[in-house]
This record gives structure tokens, sequence and C-alpha cells, in this order.
């Protein structure tokens, strides 16, 4: 028995098929979503035999904008709030609406149509929604020849929609990628701007060290490290409140003040008091700086210490070890008139020991077993590597709390001020 040979397509049927397989490939391999968008729209409305098209995409903040458009009015960047249009019901209903003639649509609204003077007599709205989050809709109007929009035109118009949401999520992809990958440049220079900044690493016999880990790539920590002409050295270690590039740019200003003002002001609390005056109106939005700066003195082993809202510092002696109890003020850029009158000022002798100055991530960090380090788990840790050159203690201080599982939520600083061994 002969077989009968398959029949060809029918020439639209074929116009069809090869408009969804070019626009598909369009759509996929576009870096330019809304040119692409654009050009597709006209040639839905060529295929279709519409006067004109539109695709509206939801925004952030819930409107329905126009993001392409083709015909005689341009309606690009309309935007339409949440109602009962056509368009918004095809999105609420996430089905296609076929409308023969608006004016008997109840919800068909004429303010475009008395806005840009083109008149509307049909519509087809299909919606854009890919694995069932919906993006928006595309709207043809009016069939040429004052035919009407069949069933078949609205299922190309859907398998069309469909290509165009998997356009816009693949632009929303790449663009997030960007965006991450630029964020990861800006964290890493970033870093290395706060590295630059730290003091350099001095030599063993020098009475004042420091350590910093950030939590992340940038840190809100910072600690600095000033020798002052007559021999004095002046330090200070900070911790902004926050993480990441907002916390970073005010730890880098805040720095900068103290490593000028260090060598203008006389005294660790008239330094705090000036900073304070200088970031008033910069620190916004719950953000302040708790701060401790001091003076030492290595000929006499005498520092002064100046606190506002720091972490009480550790003084270690062989004969035992004290919290230095400071009355300071409350942290920088909170209550500015406080300040008015200085910070108050303390006078520590060494007296041979160790002065540790540190932020609370280190105090916050939490052991294998879930308790906080606090100060004296810093001081257990710190008397095991007494030994130690202080520059290597710090380091091994570090690297032990890593080892022991202690996890740092926050950056975490260590600071070392003694007069010798």
């Amino acid at each position: 028995m002969a077989i009968a040979p398959l029949s060809s397509p029918s020439p639209d049927l074929s116009r069809e098929l090869d408009l969804v397989a070019e626009m598909t490939a369009d759509f996929a391999q576009s870096q330019d979503v809304e040119d692409v968008l654009h050009r597709g729209l006209e040639r839905i409305a060529d295929v279709l035999g519409a006067e004109a098209a539109s695709l509206f995409v939801i925004d952030s903040g819930g409107d329905l904008v126009c993001r392409a458009c083709c015909g005689p009015v341009d309606v690009a960047g309309l935007r339409l709030a949440p109602g009962d249009g056509i368009v918004w019901r095809t999105v609420r209903e996430n089905a296609p609406q076929t409308v023969t003639d608006v004016r008997r649509d109840p919800d068909f609204s004429d303010r475009v149509d008395r806005e840009t003077g083109f008149v509307t007599r049909g519509v087809l709205c299909v919606p854009m929604t890919v694995r069932g989050e919906r993006l928006g809709a595309i709207e043809i109007f009016n069939k040429m020849g004052g035919d009407t929009f069949s069933a078949d035109e609205s299922r190309l118009l859907q398998t069309l929609a469909t290509s165009a949401g998997l356009a816009l999520i693949n632009a929303r992809m790449a663009q997030a990628m960007a965006e991450q990958q630029a964020l990861r440049r800006e964290l890493a220079l970033a870093a290395d701007i706060q590295r630059a900044m730290l003091p350099s690493a001095r030599s063993e016999s020098f009475p004042i060290h420091g350590i910093n880990l950030p939590a992340r790539g940038v840190s809100g920590d910072f600690y600095d490290i000033v020798p002052l002409d007559d021999g004095r050295i002046a330090f200070a270690i900070g911790d902004v409140a926050g993480k990441g590039i907002n916390a970073a740019l005010l730890m880098a200003r805040t720095s900068s003040l103290f490593r000028c003002l260090a060598r203008r002001i006389e005294g660790p609390g008239a330094v705090l008091a000036a900073i304070d005056a200088e970031l008033e109106g910069a620190v916004t939005g719950g953000t302040f700086v708790t701060m401790l700066a001091g003076l030492f003195d290595p000929a006499s082993g005498k520092a002064v210490l100046a606190s506002a809202g720091h972490e009480a510092p550790l003084l270690m002696k062989k004969t035992g070890s004290v919290s230095i109890d400071l009355d300071g003020l409350p942290p920088l850029g909170i209550v500015p008139e406080r300040f008015a009158k200085g910070c108050p000022e303390r006078s520590i002798d060494l007296e041979g020991g160790a002065l540790y100055l540190f932020t609370d991530g280190l105090t916050e960090a939490r052991a294998a077993n879930g308790a906080m380090l606090e100060a004296t788990g810093i001081e257990a840790l710190l008397r095991r590597l007494t030994a130690l050159p202080a520059p290597a203690r710090l380091e091994a201080a570090m690297a032990e709390l890593r080892e022991d599982s202690a996890v740092l939520g926050d950056d975490a600083t260590l600071m070392v001020i003694e007069a010798g061994r």
C-alpha cells in the first residue's frame, strides 16, 4: 500500500514556527534585552496582524511598567498601578484575555487612548509567567482588517511570552552576576586600602604592636600607632558598629582623623573629643564608633588612656591581671554634647607588664562548646603565649582561635603595649 506523503505546513504556520524559533534564539542569546524585546514586539505585531503591541513588566514597586512597545504611539515607560485594567486582569488571573470590543469590557480604561489619540478596538493580552513567577504581560491591539484574534494566535503569543519571560530572567541574572563581580572587586580594593592604612610591622623591640582579622573582606575595626617627636607613642583601637563597605568607610575616616590629630592635640581625651566633633553629622542610621586612645611613654613605662565606649583594656603582669576600668564617655557619634569638655583620662603604670587592648569581636568569639571567650578567655589564651615576642604572640593568639574552632562573628583586633622584656 502506498504511503501518502506528509503534507507541508501551511505558509502561515511555517511563518509562525519560524518566528518562534528565531525569537526564542534571540531571547536566549541577546545581551541587550531592551533592544531584543522591542524588535520582538515588532515581529509579533507583523505576524499576528496587529496595529500595536506593548510589553509590561512588574517592577520592584509592584507596578506594571511598559518596557517595550511598537505601533503608532510610544508608551514606553507607561506605569500602571495595581488595578482592574485588562493587563492587570491578565496578570492577576494568569490567563490570556481576548477582548473583541473593549467598549464592552468593564475593566478597559480609555486613559491612554485619550492621552495619545490611539483608538483601541480589540485586545489580545497574555501573561509572562516562568516557573510560577509572574513577570508581566504582552498585549497586542486591533487585528488588521477588523477581524478578531484567534485562539491559535493566543497560543502563539503565549509561547512567545514565555520566551520573553526567560529573556528577562536571564538578563536579571546576568546583571546580578555583573553586580556581584563588581562588588567583589570593590571589596577587594577596599580591603587592600584598609591593609595599607594599618601601621607597618615594626621590630620586636618596639613597644606597641597590633593585629586585625576581618570577619569579612573589609573590616570595621582599626588600630593605629603614631610615634611622636618627643619619644612618646600615640595609639588607638576602634570598632565601627556594622560590617561591610559603610563600616569600612567610617573606619577609614576615623582612623585618618586620629593619625592627623594625635600629632596636633595633646592628650588622648582631647583627641577623642576632637574626633567626635569631626564626625558630627557623618554618623547616621544607628552607626557609631567605640574607640580607645592612649599615649605611652617608653621611658617611664606609663600610659595615659581615654575611652569612648570601648572594651576595658587588660593589664597582665607576672603577679596577676587586672581589667582597667576607664570612666569614659559613650561611643563617638552618638551624644556630641557629652564630649564638649573633653574625655576623661586615666594614667596607668605598666610596672613591667603588658597592656592588651581588643575589640568585642575577640571577647564575643565562641569556642567549640559555644561559650563566648570574654576577657577571662583572652587572658588564659595570652598567658599560654607569654614566652613569645609580642608580634608572634598576637599572630599565635589569632591562629589558635581558629585552630580551636572559635567562631569570629565580628571583626577582631588585638593590641599590646609593653615597655620591654
